[in-house]
């Protein structure tokens, strides 16, 4: 069984597009809401859109530890399911069948499948309007890497694994009961990166997101990371709200397919695959 399960909060006006992407790939869906208070509307626009919440949580604002502790919980309910772990803005695409991946790690005893940001962003660098019936694939027509450089987040993500395979927080690697992670370009218990390393086309920089960043920036926790996102509205804010898309470190290049993502579109994987492994 394949499951998939987000933990959104106010990024509601991409999570159809998100759920739409994955809707052919899973058994499953599990949507949990995270709400900062009991009024902030986050539930009411979740349900509007005709999605029936597994779990809603109401906790302290831009709190990404808690948010990887939803991610852990409910995952292990199902232990021994495959999971694809997907924030709300996050659109993930694999090299190979989802199928042929999970049999593969079963067979030889892998618990969980990494991959790495591909930063998708709009015409000229600038932040697109996104709506419900936006397609989001031509309004994000360059793919890039440009947070990482910009203000430090780390790009690794664990994008699928097992029920109990637990992982830490920001989804950035596998956590084990040692006390170690995964950090790095091998780990026994991680499906080759050769053979798969799972590109997350994320759709974070729409025309919310600089208002987004200032406010956890502005949340001044640790548990926020508020000051990596401090760096990143600078950066922005440096450059007239826009992204340098020209700057060569950020690898960023249009892209070919405009109706769907495709893992041989982006030119730069086999490069930028090498540079987050060892990040």
């Amino acid at each position: 069984m394949l499951n998939l399960i987000t933990v959104v909060g106010r990024n509601t006006h991409i999570l159809p597009h998100m759920l739409k992407h994955y809707e052919n790939m899973v058994d499953n869906v599990y949507v949990v809401v995270y709400r900062q208070d009991s009024n902030d509307g986050i539930l009411e626009e979740v349900e509007e859109l005709g999605i029936k919440p597994f779990w809603v949580v109401t906790d302290k604002k831009y709190h990404w530890e808690r948010v990887t502790d939803i991610y852990n919980t409910v995952r292990a309910q199902k232990p021994k399911d495959w999971w694809i772990i997907s924030d709300d803005d996050e659109l993930q695409c694999y090299p190979t069948d989802l199928e042929y991946i999970t049999k593969q790690c079963e067979r030889s005893g892998y618990s969980f499948v990494s991959g790495g940001f591909i930063d998708r962003i709009g015409k000229d660098g600038t932040f697109p309007l996104i709506e419900r019936d936006t397609n989001i694939y031509e309004a994000f027509p360059y793919g890039g890497f440009f947070r990482y450089p910009m203000s430090g987040a780390c790009p690794n993500k664990v994008t699928l694994a097992k029920g109990n395979q637990k992982i830490t927080s920001g989804q950035h690697y596998a956590l084990f009961d040692n006390g170690k992670n995964s950090w790095g370009s091998f780990h026994p218990k991680r499906y080759p990166v050769k053979e798969c390393f799972t590109q997350v086309h994320h759709f974070k920089w729409d025309s919310t997101c600089i208002q987004r960043i200032k406010e956890v920036a502005d949340n001044n926790q640790e548990y926020s990371y508020s000051d990596e996102y401090m760096k990143m509205y600078k950066a922005i804010k440096d450059y007239n709200w826009k992204i340098n898309i020209e700057k060569k470190e950020y690898l960023v290049e249009k892209l070919n397919n405009f109706t769907y993502i495709n893992y041989n579109d982006y030119s730069n994987w086999s490069k930028l695959t090498s540079l987050i492994i060892k990040i």
